[in-house]
């Protein structure tokens, strides 16, 4: 009898990429079926909190809180390279736009969201509003905050709307550390046991791999989450978040993760050592 494995991720285009070959069918699982559940990113930290899912993407902020349960797997990272979530506003703001940032009121998609951890790191003093992700950027034109915090497809769109940006935080962090900025991954519950927990790991890898060596077709399929963004921007989009760090983190991108949770402990935003075991 086939063993029911619930797979997470965002209603993005680039987790729908790298699922693709599972959601499809497209490769063999074994004795594994995988049933597939989209939610925004901050619902599935949320419930991987309470160990809800075997399978799920986090943040890797939210990772910090998830050690006991869940392995982070090798495969299925969103990395930026030089680019991420980013911070903008109705105006181009001060020179200076991280003293600027301070005392302002702005969205963020969720606490436990890497973007939320960044910013943080980038310019901790200012008022928090938490909102959904695809409601940032309209409360920013209609002042009900100063500055909006986006992520998803937000970050090549906002110009569109008439937005300025003030810092993009992979951007940011890579000046600090010379390092790709570590957004999310694919985190997998230890009380599977060994076997199926490699499994699990075998099976995103070759999900991964295989979207990236089929790219219209994987592209077809994540443009039915894009938002609207056109061909494109979601070939673009996905090329940003799919790619080798995706198949594998590597020694940078494993160094990358470790950095980031080991700098938010010392700034006080997380409050105890992480130790991060990745597996497959």
């Amino acid at each position: 009898m086939a063993r029911i494995i619930r797979v997470a991720h965002s209603p993005d285009s680039d987790d729908a990429f790298m699922f693709y070959a599972l959601a499809a069918g497209k490769i063999d699982t074994g004795d594994l079926r995988y049933e597939h559940e989209l939610s925004d990113i901050e619902s599935l930290n949320r419930r991987a909190l309470d160990g809800e899912l075997e399978v799920t993407a986090v943040s890797i902020h939210a990772y910090a809180y998830l050690t006991a349960r869940y392995a982070l797997l090798n495969s299925g990272s969103s990395m930026g390279d030089r680019y991420g979530p980013r911070l903008v506003g109705r105006s181009p703001g001060p020179a200076d736009r991280r003293s600027g940032a301070r005392g302002k009121r702005i969205a963020i998609p969720g606490t436990l969201t890497t973007a939320a951890l960044a910013l943080k790191l980038f310019q901790p003093d200012y008022q928090e509003v938490v909102l959904p992700f695809d409601q940032i950027e309209d409360a920013v034109l209609d002042g009900t905050v100063e500055l909006g915090l986006l992520i998803h497809e937000g970050q090549l769109t906002f110009q569109d709307r008439g937005l300025h940006l003030w810092a993009d935080m992979g951007e940011w962090w890579f000046g600090e550390t010379g390092l790709p900025l570590p957004l999310g991954g694919n985190v997998v519950r230890r009380d599977l046991g060994p076997a199926v927990v490699a499994q699990v790991a075998r099976d995103l890898k070759a999900s991964i791999v295989y979207a990236l060596e089929h790219r219209p077709a994987a592209l077809a399929h994540a443009s039915q989450y894009n938002r609207g963004i056109g061909e494109e921007r979601t070939d673009r989009f996905v090329g940003m978040y799919v790619n080798e760090w995706t198949v594998d983190y590597g020694d940078t991108g494993r160094r990358a993760v470790r950095e980031l949770l080991s700098r938010g402990h010392a700034a006080g935003l997380i409050p105890h050592r992480v130790e991060v075991e990745f597996v497959g």
